[in-house]
């Protein structure tokens, strides 16, 4: 059982660094400014176009972060009329929505009105509607049973028509 020889593999040049000394020369050997910013410049733009790997986590649809400072932010700045415009607009809304909240309050306030003034009526209605029997023999009171005394109560006479 012989064994045979791989083929060695290929090796491609990838290393961008490589590639800009014999483009430029030896780099190392002046440093020239000029040179490192064409050197700089182009490894920000092969780092962007170098596709990246499958992430470990599996998350593939997760970008990389980048610093906060790098990140371009731009400023829109208002004018002061748009300013102005801006705050006499939010003024605007704040007293409808001040309206708004008093109209709400307001019709709380009458149904809780409406509702006082039903239950008072009802009971006045009940009250009317009893039945009375005025107890002129107190003995009576203790020869009840206890049945009975629970559904008994006082009242004003003045009020009550009595049978």
């Amino acid at each position: 059982m012989g064994r045979t020889k791989k083929a060695p593999k290929k090796r491609t040049e990838v290393d961008s660094g490589d590639k800009m000394d014999t483009e430029t020369g030896s780099s190392f050997d002046a440093p020239d400014s000029t040179s490192d910013d064409v050197v700089s410049e182009k490894r920000k733009k092969m780092t962007d176009t170098v596709p990246r790997g499958i992430p470990k986590s599996g998350r593939v649809w997760k970008t990389p972060k980048q610093k906060f400072s790098t990140i371009k932010k731009s400023l829109h700045r208002q004018t002061f009329q748009k300013k102005e415009q801006f705050r006499e607009e939010m003024q605007k809304v704040k007293e409808l929505s001040k309206s708004i909240k008093m109209q709400k309050q307001a019709e709380k306030e009458q149904l809780k009105e409406r509702r006082e003034a039903n239950e008072k009526r009802k009971l006045e209605n009940q009250r009317k509607s009893e039945i009375v029997q005025i107890i002129k023999n107190p003995a009576k009171l203790k020869r009840i049973r206890k049945k009975q005394l629970r559904s008994i109560e006082k009242r004003d006479l003045s009020t009550v028509k009595a049978i």
